[in-house]
């Protein structure tokens, strides 16, 4: 099995080493550049005495000194790039120390009335978005959250098989990451897609050909002045005509080009992430059909963003004074560029909302292709579609540290329902968990913290945090009706595992039992996967009189007059509790 700390670390010393060779470069090119300034201001000195050696010198000594700007600029983006990288592998490093605190937690993405994101540490501090998420873009990090909080059990076999692949392509996955980190936009990608759908075009279509006339009658008059043919004053007032022409759709070009310069950074940087995706070769279904996303019409669509780029630059050039009377006045070329765009968002305009969907895409799965490739020893589920929903042998909670960890064992099959009883901190509810998040990782495509496991995909639906509402006005016993009602509705429409953590805390004990009791038959008799974890002996009671209903326990040992755990999955019902010893052991009580 790889050793992934000597993998990251043989990364991040590589970059390293890149980025000392780059700083060599940049600092050649930067004193060059102010060698060849220099000697061009010398040259001059020396050259005035003659106009040919001024114009000679400035011929030389300019696109020179321009190349090397050129140059030192495109080093510096490289430097970034690699800067980049040598980042996303020193997180690495940093995560398999158990440090996740450099990492987005995504507790805005929590959701009290979801199917399970409330219940199974999915969200927030030390959450499983956390430990996972890798993405860069704003897209990319609600697209992964969404992928988490789906609950959908379709197309898993694709899921898998593209995340495999991507968890391979480690070399892609960096870069397409170290490309996306370096992405800084003004306007966002879904404001972007919105105004494009609904732009309404102002340039009429005559202008398809009136600024070609127009330039050349310009051309003409230009040509007839300095033959002396015209007269200066028809020169001007042809200027002021276009000028007019033009005047007419100031504020709409005005208007446009204030909206556009807000996106062009978009559009320039995006480009290099569709780039990425059209250039690699994808073998998995799902990753190809992504892909295809962005080559319709067997056309990179990553020139066509770079086109729509170019375009805006063009428009853009309307921020100098000269170049908006003189090209506007004898040229008309404000209409021809807004013409020009106008094209290109009819033409496209409606597929880029589908481009910016494809590159978040991307960015959300190289998330998981990273999870993939960090758990070696983690299991893709066996899909089946047989009686048993889950077989799982040495599962473990994935967000613990496997050093400590304990690794049980669980069968369990469609229709049946585990009570699960156990001393206060044995190990129920991290067991709840443990299962409920591979269920969770497994619908996504994930592998899961097991050694083997077979799966029979069902949908997660669980109760283990139910809290009260000051803002709503509601009991915490209120609140968990509310929820227990959320699970029977929707076990009507749909097949569900369900979770449940101590039922009905907020009510006296003896409704606690009858309530408990009578909910869980309900659930039996609906035919209802799932399991409960209690402190209420009696509720195993119901394992007499159904046969789908299986008692186990987590067990606490008093050894030497200390509390001993095992974690250990177990049959049958749990004989030792430990609240009264800790009472007196903490000097509580007597």
């Amino acid at each position: 099995m790889m050793n992934l700390e000597e993998f990251y670390t043989q990364r991040v010393q590589k970059f390293d080493e890149d980025i000392v060779a780059l700083n060599k470069k940049l600092f050649l090119l930067s004193t060059l550049r102010l060698l060849i300034f220099l000697g061009t201001i010398v040259a001059l000195y020396f050259a005035s005495v003659n106009a040919k050696y001024v114009v000679a010198v400035l011929f030389i000594g300019i696109p020179l000194f321009l190349f090397l700007v050129s140059k030192y600029t495109n080093l510096k983006l490289q430097k970034a790039k690699i800067e980049a990288l040598r980042n996303i592998n020193l997180v690495e490093l940093q995560v398999l120390k158990r440090d996740f605190s450099n990492l987005p937690n995504g507790k805005e993405f929590a959701d009290d009335i979801h199917f399970f994101s409330q219940d199974i540490d999915l969200f927030g501090e030390g959450s499983f978005y956390q430990i996972s998420n890798r993405t860069k873009l704003t897209e990319g990090s609600l697209l992964l959250s969404n992928i988490y909080k789906e609950n959908s059990i379709s197309d898993i076999l694709e899921k898998q098989e593209a995340i495999s692949e991507l968890g391979e392509k480690v070399d892609w996955r960096q870069e397409f990451s170290a490309m996306a980190a370096l992405t800084k936009t003004e306007t966002s990608t879904h404001t972007i897609a919105k105004w494009l759908k609904n732009y309404k075009s102002f340039v009429p279509k005559a202008m398809n050909y009136i600024p070609m006339v127009f330039s050349v009658f310009s051309i003409g008059i230009f040509i007839a002045y300095f033959l002396d043919n015209m007269p200066e004053s028809f020169l001007i007032t042809w200027l002021v005509i276009g000028m007019l022409i033009v005047g007419v759709f100031t504020k709409k070009v005005t208007s446009l080009g204030q909206s556009v310069t807000k996106m062009k950074s978009t559009f320039d940087q995006y480009n290099q992430l569709l780039e990425m995706i059209e250039a690699t070769d994808f073998s998995s279904a799902l990753l190809k059909k992504q892909q295809e996303n962005i080559l319709s019409k067997g056309e990179k669509n990553s020139k066509v963003l770079k086109k729509f780029a170019s375009l805006l630059s063009n428009l853009d050039r309307n921020n100098n004074m000269l170049y908006l009377i003189f090209a506007n006045g004898f040229f008309l070329r404000s209409l021809t560029d807004c013409l020009a765009i106008e094209k290109w968002i009819s033409n496209h305009g409606s597929a880029v909302e589908i481009w910016f969907e494809t590159i978040a895409f991307f960015d959300a799965y190289s998330s998981l292709g990273n999870f993939a490739f960090n758990h070696p020893s983690f299991t893709y589920p066996e899909i089946t579609n047989n009686d048993v929903v889950l077989k799982a042998n040495n599962t473990g909670h994935p967000l613990l540290d496997p050093a400590k960890s304990i690794l049980n064992d669980i069968t369990i099959e469609g229709g049946q329902f585990f009570i699960i009883t156990g001393a206060n901190m044995a190990g129920k509810s991290t067991f709840l968990r443990t299962v409920s998040l591979q269920i969770m990782m497994a619908n996504v495509g994930l592998p899961v913290c097991a050694e083997t496991v077979s799966y029979s995909p069902i949908k997660l639906i669980t109760s283990m945090r139910t809290t009260d509402s000051l803002t709503d006005d509601e009991s915490y016993f209120f609140s968990e009706l509310k929820r227990l009602r959320y699970i029977v509705d929707e076990i009507k429409t749909d097949r569900y595992f369900i979770v449940l953590d101590e039922i009905l805390k907020g009510t006296n004990s003896t409704d606690k039992a009858l309530g408990s009791r009578k909910f869980v038959e309900r659930l039996v008799k609906s035919k209802s996967t799932g399991i409960i974890a209690t402190h209420d002996l009696s509720l195993c009671g119901v394992a007499n009189e159904y046969s789908a209903v299986k008692n186990h326990y987590f067990d606490a040992e008093i050894i030497d007059d200390e509390l001993h755990f095992d974690y250990t999955f177990k049959d049958g019902i749990c004989q030792n509790m430990n609240a009264s010893f800790l009472l007196k052991k903490m000097g509580i009580i007597e």
